[in-house]
Parts: C-alpha cells; structure tokens; sequence
C-alpha cells in the first residue's frame, strides 16, 4: 500500500517539492508550435504548478515568462506582441524572448535602469512541431528528450494534445496497466468477434494476464504474457520512461513507435502529448467480419480552446456530461457505454478524484508494473532531494530512444528479454529507414 506521505510526494509538483524538482531536471513538452504565431497572441500555459505567458516573436523566436511583469506584478497575458518582444500594457516596458528589459518608455532616458530588470524566462527549444521548457537551474540544459517516436520524420509523425483532469500519476497509471483493455475498452467483446489471426485476439482468449516486470535504465518496464498457440507465449511489453513518459502496447512491436508523455499543469490537471508514427500498424478496430468494435475510437473530440489556464484541448466528453454515457449502449454492445478510448480512461482516472488517495487501495499481482513504477520514481526524487543524485536518462536520454511498446509472439522456451530484443533486431526502424 503506498501511505499518505508517499501519495504526497508522488503527486504534488509545484515549486520547490521533490517530485516537481525532479521533474524540472528534464526539458517539459509546453505547447504545440502551431499554439503559437509570430506577433501573436500570447498564450497561457499552466507547467508544473507554475502560471507562465508563452508568445512567438517576430521573428519566430519563443518566449515562456513567468506572466507577471517584474515592475509591479501585472499580466503579460494582456500584453502587446510587438517589433520583437512582450510589451506590459500596464507602463510600457517591454521584454525579450528571453526575459530581457528591453524598453522602459514611462521612465526618462536618465533614469532609465532597464539592464538591471528582467522578467522570470524559462529556457526554450523548439522541434518538430512542439515547444519544450527547461524549467530547471542548471547553467547548462540536458539534452532534449529522445524517444523513438519524437525522431520519426516530421512528415511522417502524429502529434497532439489532450488535457485530462486529475493528477498526472493517475493518469500515465492507466498507460501502464495492461489488463485494464480487456475490461474497460474491449470487455464487452468476445474472442469469437476478432479475426482469428490476428496478433491481439489472444487478450480477448484470456484476460488476466500474468507479468514480468523490472526496473531499467530509464525507468521501468513489463511483459504481460498469456498462452497463445500450443508452446507459443503472447507477449504484450510497455515501458515508463522518466519523468512522466508511458510506451503502450498499440499493435506489434515491430512497428509500434510511439509514446505519450502526461505532463502536469498542476496538482490536479494534465495534460498529455501523444507522438505516433503514422505508418505504424493500424491499432485493433473491427470484428472479424469487418464490423467497426463498438465505442472504440480513438479520436478524441476536443472543445474550442478558451485563452484560461486550463482552457487547451479538453474532451467533449467529460465530468459535467458524465462523458456522454449511453447506458443502453452499455447493456447491449459496450462495456462502458462510453464513446471512446480517451474518455473511457479519463472516466475511471478522473472519478478517483483530482488526486487519487492511494492509501485506500487493494492492490493485486496485475498492478506489480504500477507499484514498481511508484518505486521508482520514489527513489529517483528522494536521492535528488537527500544526495543531489541526478535522475535517470536526464543526461542521457538516448538510453531509452530503443525502448519500444507492443505485442509478440514467442516460444515458450524463449526468455522473455530475448524475445524482446530479438524481435526489436527485426524491426521497423523510422530513423534507419529515413536515412536510406
């Protein structure tokens, strides 16, 4: 059972919390590129309890200030984009991408001290469609994130967002908790409906897997495993990746490239990036006879974005409509009656509350991947805060850029490590095949 003080520690992520410190070691996704024009509206971001202002200057350079004027603590939310800078509404002054005061028009000329004032500017990289922020004090930033999935070539890489509200542990938790498939998105789905040979049928065959799971290098990683044919095994392998990144089984390891990564707004909101390469295997979506499974999209329908704090990419389907459920949808073609993959997880994550009280759990061997995962993260924060003992992958992020999700089958004499790499050694790999 995870205890009060540790649920706290793993969920709070503002200023100066170990979790929240930890996560500040790492480059934070911010915002899609698209979010942001030259001389554009600035936007509001909302990043690991910190409210910050992002804009695009004129020539194309980003900006994420904290959104309070350093003169006397008014909204550069409100301010001017304008001739390469953020200029405050209040009095005037104006402020670079990087925070410099480049322009104090109410002060006279001779008492002009603007190269003593600069606003709070966080450090920013910008590829490949998304802006990311370096929220943490070192002079020298780590390298930027390198996942599989955020190196395909642009042309050939889905990117999006969506917000979810709770914390950001309950929600990477649903990423990393296999079994859960079955049940809440395909539990009203029968073994005889799937094509039989197709690689997934066999979730459907048995649905209570059992598990190998071990810490790694950049976080942790499982094996769900079921019988398949006579001496075969199917195997269904994920990963966590530090701070908050999750690889999920999303069709056969040999082409799955993707990753999500569940970035906290705040304590009680996230928001979750979703890198896909698009020519990947289709995921499962029809019966045996060509029938779409019923209420699995996985689109998501997103409200029109307001300019509040948690304004950007929420479902339509959410708390105040119980997520649009139809219960007689759900006594007769679906499990949930829920229309969705997306809103099928933000029900159960989201009604645990804004953060989940873990002290209340019962926890079983399926969530062995969850309880090593919590460990981990566990340590990581406590040997920064105690030992100053720099987190996993912060320096090295290419250790996980060959992690991959997906399924496989293997023989049952195989070990299950060696049935991973070898099929990787087989695999689609984007940035091979980009440079050919």
């Amino acid at each position: 059972m995870t205890s009060q003080t540790e649920n706290e520690l793993l969920t709070r992520v503002g200023p100066g919390t170990p979790m929240g410190n930890l996560m500040r070691q790492y480059w934070i996704p911010a915002c899609l590129s698209s979010e942001l024009t030259d001389d554009g509206d600035p936007l509001r971001l909302m990043l690991l309890g910190e409210p910050l202002v992002a804009f695009r200057d004129t020539a194309g350079r980003v900006g994420i200030l904290d959104h309070r004027c350093p003169h006397r603590g008014a909204p550069l939310f409100f301010g001017r984009n304008e001739e390469g800078g953020l200029r405050c509404v209040y009095h005037g002054w104006k402020f670079d991408t990087e925070g410099h005061c480049v322009e104090m028009p109410n002060i006279p000329a001779d008492q002009d001290f603007r190269q003593k004032v600069n606003a709070r500017a966080y450090r920013v990289a910008e590829r490949d469609g998304l802006v990311y922020v370096y929220m943490g004090e070192r002079e020298t930033a780590p390298p930027l994130p390198a996942l599989e999935a955020m190196l395909c070539p642009a042309e050939e890489t889905s990117l999006y967002c969506r917000q979810r509200q709770c914390n950001w542990l309950q929600a990477l938790e649903g990423d990393i908790d296999t079994s859960h498939f079955s049940f809440l998105h395909t539990g009203k789905i029968a073994s005889d409906d799937i094509d039989p040979n197709h690689l997934e049928r066999f979730q459907f065959i048995d649905r209570a897997p059992r598990y190998h799971v071990r810490s790694t290098g950049y976080g942790t990683m499982y094996a769900a495993y079921r019988p398949a044919t006579p001496g075969q095994v199917y195997y269904r392998f994920g990963h966590f990746v530090m701070p908050f990144w999750a690889l999920f089984p999303n069709g056969p390891l040999s082409d799955n490239v993707l990753a999500q990564g569940w970035v906290p707004m705040d304590d009680t909101h996230t928001m979750t990036f979703t890198f896909s390469w698009t020519r990947k295997t289709p995921v499962i979506g029809s019966t045996r006879t060509g029938e779409p499974l019923p209420l699995l999209d996985r689109f998501t329908e997103t409200l029109p974005n307001t300019p509040d704090w948690f304004g950007r990419w929420r479902p339509v389907a959410n708390a105040a409509n119980d997520y649009l459920i139809d219960r007689e949808a759900q006594r007769t073609i679906s499990y949930t009656g829920i229309a969705g993959v997306f809103p099928q997880d933000s029900a159960v994550t989201e009604g645990m509350g804004a953060i989940s009280d873990r002290t209340q759990e019962n926890l079983a061997p399926s969530d062995i991947m969850i309880v090593t995962t919590r460990r981990r993260l566990l340590d990581a924060a406590r040997a920064l805060a105690e030992e100053g003992a720099l987190p996993p992958g912060v320096d090295d992020p290419a250790i996980a850029g060959t992690a991959r999700a997906g399924d496989l089958i293997a023989p049952e004499r195989k070990n299950w490590l060696d049935a991973y790499e070898e099929e990787l050694g087989h695999a689609l790999h984007p940035l091979a095949q980009a440079a050919e």
